[in-house]
């Protein structure tokens, strides 16, 4: 498999109260926290390319634009779907939703850009 638009996958997440808001300090309700559901967008992009590049390299964030538009409460599902829309040689631009698993509600929508690198030679420079 090669690094080509098209790639997508999906990963839910059943919000539990370490995912809210108050768990991780980003505010004072006990909601799906907007960093959490970041993660599991980025999650979500990791997954999209797995199998598409050879085991020596991965791929590194740079760019994250996310609009987190709907509130959800404690022991609902949301389903984050992330599909690869632009290749530009090592840069790489996915499309990202998050929905409600339920009621179809449009949680989040965003953009996050990753870059894929030699996993040793980026480990190196640290």
């Amino acid at each position: 498999m090669s690094v080509r638009t098209g790639l997508r996958a999906t990963v839910d997440i059943t919000v539990t109260e370490d995912d809210t808001a108050v768990a991780l300090g980003s505010g004072d309700v006990a909601v799906l926290a907007t960093p959490r559901l970041l993660a599991v967008m980025e999650a979500a992009t990791v997954e999209a390319v797995r199998g598409a590049l050879d085991a020596s390299r991965t791929t590194v964030g740079t760019r994250v634009q996310v609009e987190h538009l709907q509130a959800t409460a404690v022991g609902r599902t949301v389903a984050v779907t992330a599909e690869l829309t632009s290749v530009d040689g090592r840069l790489m631009r996915f499309a990202v939703v998050a929905q409600d698993h339920e009621t179809r509600r449009l949680v989040a929508t965003g953009e996050i850009t990753r870059v894929a690198v030699d996993r040793r030679r980026f480990l190196a420079r640290l």
